[in-house]
């Protein structure tokens, strides 16, 4: 039977998922986190307590249990464990992303360096030491800008500044979310020119450098600021065939640029005008549980997909369904403590609904952004067309009454 280990934080959505698929392709799982109660509780004796925060000593950890009992595979579902599986993998001789290309995907400055080398288009960017002025780095490159920290992920921290004055009131607000997050409030951070224009989310699989793209996410709300929390995405894209090829090349492009080559990318693109610009991409696939709207071939999902992938297991069928089908993150209105979320019954009755999850239970504190890094809870639908879908979806979220104390 062949073992895969499962890098599992304690905060993600995505354990339930990847132990489904695990279970589906009969594959024995050993899963590992940073928090104990996590790990007893889930798998038992097959568990392994990391520190995620210290990529070297929890690939240590790992190489060490390998040599007791061999591993085929070492995954990571979210950015905390992306760099872990990378150290882990070369030293273990599996096929994976190399070390170094995976810490550019996690530090925003060393990315935009890379693909500036490549010559991939990207918002033209300032990187902006604790000592530097921001205003001014703002003001050289023409506002609005946005300015976002090198580290974290979901749009936390990530601000649009319309002038000077803001720019700086911006720089203090980011250090001020990256101390509350634990990260270097005292480093550097990113001020980029705001690319105004359509954002799209593109899914794929590496297979040995080769993207494979899995389908293309629109985002039809307006992700114009000042914060960019985002909401809906639906597929299959609405966009122009000539875009979606525009959007698939400069994804590949950046993927080289960074020197990615096997697993699951997540990237975040702007389409303005004629041009696609990158934003971002990870090293792993779609996060929270957005990849429940994804399905492949007969029914499979993206974490067989990705399962398969690292095994070195037959991929039949990537192709991604006809249907049309879309989730929507529901946002957080505001600060306090969820007492509850009506309507919910009345939104799973709307036709073309196909599920809803509300992940923050009653009594927990809620935050949106940018100091927040959780949503509400999660929609999904499918339909005829992307239009019907995105209607669905809008039609469901209205029956919702979030009631913050």
């Amino acid at each position: 039977m062949a073992r895969v280990l499962l890098l599992l934080p304690s905060a993600t959505y995505r354990a339930p998922d990847f132990l489904d698929a695990a279970r589906a392709l009969d594959v024995e799982v050993v899963v590992a986190s940073e928090q104990r109660q996590t790990l007893a509780g889930a798998m038992g004796d097959r568990a392994l307590h990391l520190e995620l925060s210290d990529p070297g000593a929890a690939a240590e950890a790992i190489v060490a249990l390998a040599r007791r009992a061999p591993l085929d595979a070492v995954v990571a579902v979210d950015d905390q464990g992306v760099l872990v599986a990378a150290e882990a993998s070369a030293r273990l001789g599996l096929p994976a992303n190399a070390p170094a290309a995976v810490a550019a995907t996690r530090d925003k400055t060393l990315m935009r360096r890379a693909l500036a080398e490549a010559g991939v288009p990207q918002p033209a960017y300032r990187v902006v030491g604790p000592e530097d002025d921001v205003v001014a780095a703002a003001s050289e490159l023409g506002f609005p800008c946005v300015v976002k920290p090198v580290s974290l992920s979901g749009s936390r921290g990530v601000i649009r500044v319309d002038d000077p004055a803001a720019a700086g009131a911006a720089a203090t607000r980011v250090r001020h979310i990256l101390d509350d997050a634990d990260e270097d409030a005292a480093g550097p951070l990113l001020v980029e020119r705001f690319v105004a224009g359509d954002e799209v989310a593109l899914e794929g699989l590496l297979r040995g450098g080769r993207l494979d793209v899995l389908t293309v996410f629109d985002k039809p709300d307006p992700l114009d600021g000042p914060y960019f929390e985002e909401t809906i995405y639906v597929t299959p894209s609405r966009k122009p065939a000539a875009a979606l090829d525009t959007i698939a090349a400069r994804t590949a492009d950046a993927i080289v640029a960074l020197g990615l080559r096997e697993g699951p990318i997540h990237a975040e693109l702007r389409v303005s005008g004629d041009e696609v610009f990158v934003l971002e991409v990870a090293a792993r696939s779609i996060g929270g549980l957005c990849s429940r709207a994804l399905r492949f071939g007969a029914g499979v999902r993206l974490e067989e997909l990705i399962l398969r992938h690292a095994l070195g297991l037959p991929l039949d069928g990537v192709q991604r369904e006809a249907v049309a089908a879309g989730v929507m993150m529901l946002p957080i209105p505001r600060a306090g403590v969820l007492a509850g979320v009506h309507g919910q019954d009345r939104a799973r009755a709307v036709p073309g609904i196909a599920g809803l999850e509300i992940t923050i239970h009653a009594g927990r504190p809620v935050q949106p952004l940018p100091e927040g890094d959780r949503y509400l809870g999660f929609l999904f639908a499918r339909g005829a067309t992307p239009a019907e879908v995105e209607q669905s979806l809008r039609a469901a979220h209205a029956c919702l009454d979030v009631v913050i104390d």
